[in-house]
């Protein structure tokens, strides 16, 4: 998989799709029923797919394609069974693309026994590709991506995200809030973006010094996450145990930065 042109030949999959919503974008009605809503994101999710398998059948012919259903929680808990697989998330952030505004991404990752093993984000409207080797750093547009090097919080843009499931009995909304409580008390501007994985790449890129989720989105994570990790950020749960497939929370950033963040008293 390190070979470069199989490597190029995913970037340039991702990017024609992606360059075709974009093209598209903002053309469709914003959809005002539930009907209307399910029918745009079940179009966007057949022709990303109908795309990328056409584009990477030739070199990966035989390859299982996984379709990450963020809102099956029980599905993101572990990997699934084939040894190598496609993970794509047909568009991260697809209802700001159906609403006519920014944060929407595509995502494709190769997951190879069990771990991400290349991932790829792509941001049409910035025209940015970022994308990761397992062990062989992590890019945006060519250029190796490195961390934040801050060490005051109060400069630092913090991020916080959230998931699908269902959080009426397991007090996650009561955890959710005090978590964006203790980041409003110690950094200097928070915020909730939208696109998980970009603001993963985000982190990579050193444009975000940490996020943190309370809840598990595997699905959402996992394109970003190794992007994030190649850069050099550490990737830990809320509690400060490294993350694994499974986690049901997740923190992000340097790690200078996540030390400053969990040795901070709730």
């Amino acid at each position: 998989m390190q070979n470069q042109t199989n490597i190029q030949i995913i970037l340039a999959a991702v990017r024609r799709i992606g360059d075709a919503f974009l093209k598209d974008f903002k053309k469709n009605p914003v959809p005002q029923s539930m009907d209307e809503l399910l029918k745009q994101l079940d179009d966007i999710e057949n022709l990303c797919l109908t795309s990328l398998k056409r584009d990477l059948s030739l070199e990966f012919p035989n390859m299982y394609w996984h379709l990450g259903d963020e809102f099956d929680t029980d599905s993101q808990r572990t990997p699934a069974q084939q040894g190598e697989y496609w993970l794509c998330d047909a568009m991260d952030g697809a209802i700001q693309y159906v609403q006519h505004i920014a944060g929407w991404t595509i995502n494709l990752v190769l997951v190879r026994q069990g771990k991400p093993a290349l991932s790829v984000i792509y941001d049409p409207l910035a025209g940015e590709m970022f994308w990761a080797i397992d062990g062989g750093g992590a890019f945006m547009n060519g250029k190796m991506l490195n961390v934040s090097q801050k060490t005051d919080p109060l400069v630092m843009l913090a991020v916080f995200d959230y998931g699908h499931q269902d959080k009426s009995d397991n007090q996650l909304n009561e955890k959710i809030g005090s978590t964006v409580t203790k980041l409003l008390h110690n950094f200097g501007v928070v915020r909730n973006y939208g696109p998980h994985g970009l603001q993963l790449a985000y982190v990579g890129a050193g444009r975000i010094d940490l996020f943190i989720q309370e809840d598990i989105d595997t699905y959402n994570w996992i394109a970003g996450l190794l992007i994030a990790k190649e850069s050099g950020a550490e990737l830990l749960t809320t509690t400060g145990e490294p993350w694994k497939w499974g986690s049901e929370s997740l923190l992000v950033a340097s790690q200078r930065t996540t030390k400053k963040y969990l040795e901070i008293e709730s």
